[in-house]
């Protein structure tokens, strides 16, 4: 699901809002102050699945040098 991060240019507020089609990016609203002035922040993706080692496994034990 293409979940961005927003920052409102007027408040501040930082937000999360899922976005269905890259036409309705440009419209992203605050939820705090409802202004329409908002900028789109660069953000880091997560993955999900299973793993078969641990939940703290170091890159080391990973093959990792």
């Amino acid at each position: 699901m293409p979940i961005h991060e927003y920052q409102c240019k007027k408040c501040g507020h930082r937000f999360e809002e899922l976005i269905l089609s890259s036409a309705g990016a440009d419209q992203v609203c605050c939820p705090e102050c409802g202004a329409e002035r908002t900028q789109r922040l660069m953000s880091a993706f997560s993955t999900s699945g299973t793993s078969k080692g641990t939940a703290c496994s170091s890159p080391a034990g990973r093959g990792f040098s």
